[in-house]
Formats: structure tokens, C-alpha cells, sequence
């Protein structure tokens, strides 16, 4: 079995090195096991680092052949940077774990995920067992993120972000998704292939800092809403009808009053004509924003990412 594993890198100088010496620990563990074989590699890809990153992952591709670094032109957020070094070695391996560089993810979850994908799966998510290292806000507000995702229509894995095992059966499927805002944690369920779960326990970060504060998490939050449901603006939809049938009530009420007499002048065709408009906007939006929603959704095709150097062994 040749095993690939991807680890994005932005501004990791601070961790990549330990990094390395984890994977590479696990790697030998795993050959020596006869898991894995020789022509299995370890791939960083540096998204538009600032710091050091780059020259770090140049150095390790020419210290060990187990090493291959693939550098995008410019920053490209995490989920392409992702895609763009799946999209590159799929055709290289038989299967591609993907996880991030902090060391947050547990590594030693590598042994459990192989074992399943030999028994025949084909995307195994690596889930958190717990959320014991999160602050309570964090904790809260994750937690908050996967049951909204849910509720507008997006199906996720609860507790699971990119760290997973995809088969090259389950890549090509991948490749056939031509989204540009990218919510591989939505789109992989979409794939629809045999999968699994390994549950684990996420640590600290091993050093630097987060790269998904409070600010990027909302961002990421409406990114994969936005590209995986129209279900908001079916929620306007219904509200504009509902205004519509408030604005009726609001006329029989408003022209009781009147009759009775209970009324200040003016006030009648004021809040008549301020329900009826906006329901009607309202409705007329929502209507607008189906078509609206499903051309934002299909029609952008400019380039999710543009690779500037992949570097590591000739062979491949």
C-alpha cells in the first residue's frame, strides 16, 4: 500500500520541524509493520507562507526522500492549499491522509485508519472524542457550528475537520467537484462511497498560533453554508410570505380600527402599506435569490489554486 500523507503549512516555522520528526517516526513504525511500503511519502504544502515555512520544507525534501513539498503561488486559505495537494498525489497513492500541522491531531489514529481502509473503506474520518482542550467558548461555539450547518440542510461529520483517509477511488470522486469556496468537510459526505469513523483524542497545539480565530471561524462558517445549501434563502422566501399574510391581518385590523374610530389619522395606510411592500420585497428577493443562489453555485470556475513548485524524489 503506498500512503501519501498532505499536511498544509501557513506560517508553521514554529512547529514543522516537529512535525516532520512525528510523521516520519509514524512512517517507519509502519513500514516496519509492513502496513505501508517504501514508496510511501509525506507531502507539506505551503500556502503563501510568510515566515520561513518554505525554506524549511525545501531543506527537508533534500534531506529525506520521504519528503516532497508542493509551494502555491500566493495564499490561498487552507481548503484550497488541501485540495491542491490531494489533486496532486492522487494518482501517486493508493490512499492520502490528510491533517493539519499542528500536531492537534492525534497520529498514532494513522494505524486504525489504514487497518479500515484494507478492510475496504474508502473515506475514513478521524473524529474527536471529546472537546476536553477546548476553552468553554470554543467549545460552545464549535459545537453550535455543526448543529446550524445541519439545520440549513448541510450534512457534516459531527466533531470531524480535515483529518481523514480517502482512498484514490474516493479523490477521483473528490475531483469531480468543481466548487471554488471550498467546504471539503461538506463535499466528502456528498461523495457517498463506504466510510468509517476512528475517534481520537485532539491535544493542544504543539507551538505557534491558531490559524482559525473567532473572525476566519464565522467566515468559514458562511463559506460552507453559502456553498452547500440555498436553504437561507429559502428561510427569506418563507418569511416574505409570512409578511404577506401578517400585512392581510394587518388590513382587516387597520380598517376595524378605522371604523370604530380608533385610530390617529394616517395611521391605517402607513402600517398597511409598510407590511404589504415589505412582505413584497421580501418575497420578491427570496424569489430573485433561488435563481441568484443556484448560478453563485455553479457557474464560478476561476482557478481554486495554482501550484508553483512540487519538489521531492525523480521517481514519481
Amino acid at each position: 500500500m503506498i500512503l501519501y500523507t498532505v499536511v498544509p503549512c501557513y506560517n508553521e516555522e514554529l512547529v514543522l520541524r516537529e512535525t516532520y520528526h512525528q510523521l516520519k517516526e509514524k512512517y517507519n513504525h509502519l513500514m516496519t509493520e509492513n502496513l505501508i511500503n517504501d514508496q510511501s511519502r509525506i507531502v507539506f504544502v505551503n500556502d503563501g507562507s510568510k515566515d520561513k515555512t518554505w525554506s524549511m520544507i525545501q531543506k527537508l525534501v533534500q534531506d529525506d526522500v520521504y519528503i516532497k513539498g508542493i509551494n502555491l503561488s500566493r495564499n490561498r486559505g487552507h481548503q484550497n492549499a488541501l485540495l491542491a495537494g490531494l489533486m496532486t498525489v492522487k494518482e501517486e497513492a493508493d490512499a492520502v491522509i490528510s491533517m493539519d500541522a499542528d500536531l492537534q491531531d492525534d497520529i498514532n489514529a494513522m494505524d486504525e485508519m489504514i487497518e479500515k481502509y484494507k478492510k475496504g473503506v474508502d473515506i475514513v474520518y478521524g473524529v474527536r472524542s471529546s472537546r476536553k482542550t477546548d476553552s468553554f467558548f470554543k467549545r460552545v461555539s464549535a459545537e453550535a457550528f455543526y448543529r446550524l450547518m445541519h439545520a440549513l440542510g448541510v450534512s457534516t461529520v459531527f466533531n470531524h475537520a480535515d483529518y481523514r483517509l480517502m482512498s484514490k477511488r474516493a479523490l477521483d470522486g473528490l475531483a469531480s467537484f468543481e466548487e471554488v469556496h471550498l467546504f471539503l468537510r461538506g463535499i466528502v459526505v456528498m461523495i457517498g462511497y463506504s466510510s468509517d469513523t476512528v475517534f481520537y483524542e485532539r491535544k493542544e497545539r504543539f507551538a505557534g498560533e491558531s490559524k482559525y480565530p473567532l473572525k476566519k471561524m464565522i467566515s468559514f462558517a458562511v463559506d460552507g453554508i453559502t456553498s452547500l445549501s440555498i436553504k437561507p434563502i429559502r428561510m427569506i422566501t418563507f418569511f416574505g410570505i409570512f409578511a404577506l399574510f401578517v400585512s392581510v391581518g394587518m388590513i382587516f385590523y387597520t380598517l376595524i380600527a378605522y371604523f370604530k374610530g380608533d385610530v390617529v389619522s394616517g395611521w391605517p395606510s402607513i402600517m398597511t402599506s409598510l407590511w404589504f411592500l415589505g412582505g413584497t420585497q421580501l418575497l420578491s428577493i427570496g424569489i430573485v435569490g433561488e435563481y441568484v443562489g443556484k448560478n453563485y453555485i455553479e457557474t464560478k470556475r476561476r482557478p481554486r489554486y495554482i501550484i508553483s513548485d512540487y519538489i521531492g524524489d525523480p521517481h514519481d
